[in-house]
Formats: C-alpha cells, sequence, structure tokens
C-alpha cells in the first residue's frame, strides 16, 4: 500500500463513456480516488450513492471523485444508469493501476484465495502528494470521514 507522502502513482484510464482520464491532467485540483470491488453489488452501491449525494460538498471543496474497479466501461455505464450515479468511475480491467496503488490483494473467503480489490481510497492532494489512506474500508460513514478529513487537509 502506498502511503502518506508517498507520490500518486501516474495513471490513464477509460471513465465510463471511454474517455481516458489521466492523473496528469488533474493536477491543481484535489482528488478523492477510492478503490472498490464491483458494480452493483451491496457495498460497492452505497459508497456510490454515498459520493454521488455528497459530489456538491467536494466540488466546493475544489475535489473530483474518481471511483476505480476492474469492471468494464460499459458495466460502468450500467452500474450509473441504474443508481443514478454523478461520480466518474475509471475501468481498470489489466489491474495495473491496483497493483500500483497496493490495492490488489490476495483475499480469502470461506477458505478460497483468491486475488481481489481491498476496498480503499486516497486524498491525493494538488500536486499528486498522498494525503490521506483508508485501507480495508468500511461503507458506513466512510464519505463522511473523507470529506472531514479533505476540509481538514485544505485548512493546514
Amino acid at each position: 500500500m502506498l502511503e502518506i507522502g508517498n507520490s500518486a502513482p501516474d495513471f490513464c484510464l477509460p471513465n465510463q463513456d471511454d474517455v481516458e482520464i489521466c492523473l496528469r491532467d488533474l493536477k491543481g485540483k484535489w482528488i478523492v480516488l477510492y478503490f472498490y470491488p464491483k458494480d452493483n453489488t451491496p457495498g460497492c452501491t452505497t459508497e456510490a450513492c454515498e459520493f454521488t449525494q455528497a459530489l456538491p460538498d467536494f466540488e466546493d471543496l475544489s475535489a473530483v471523485i474518481l471511483g476505480v474497479s476492474a469492471d468494464s466501461t460499459q458495466k460502468h455505464r450500467n452500474f450509473i444508469t441504474k443508481k443514478e450515479l454523478d461520480i466518474t468511475l475509471l475501468s481498470d480491467e489489466s489491474t495495473q493501476m491496483m497493483q500500483e496503488y497496493g490495492v490488489w490483494q490476495l483475499k480469502k473467503n470461506y477458505g478460497r484465495e483468491y486475488m481481489g480489490i481491498v476496498r480503499s481510497t486516497y486524498i491525493i492532494d494538488t500536486q499528486g502528494v498522498i494525503r490521506a489512506v483508508w485501507t480495508k474500508v468500511r461503507v458506513k460513514d466512510h464519505v463522511k470521514k473523507v470529506k472531514e478529513e479533505l476540509e481538514k487537509l485544505q485548512r493546514e
């Protein structure tokens, strides 16, 4: 996992509309980068809906919200339409970016081992430096905690 103070690894990934989004193009903005396992699952839906509801607050803080999973851009489009989401979702089907951010890890479930996404969130500052990290995120109240931390970081 990356730590506070690390430079955020560069990335270029397609969003739900197959438009390439690159970290370098977001310099000067705060970024809330969250990784989640799968579109249209209960926890991931709750998280995406809560980030959508809070989007105006994050925009007031000059922050961009980017959700990342290994789902295809088509699955992202379906998820956004079905749940009326306003956030940007990036598709990392190769898992390369998730590996660079340390969120693609060995997981165990009911005695089965497999590689998967550990739900994680990073706040990246205007210079591309990681300023906050959450790993093994519990969805309840997470968006609120991220917003409060972003406000605190911007006051420093």
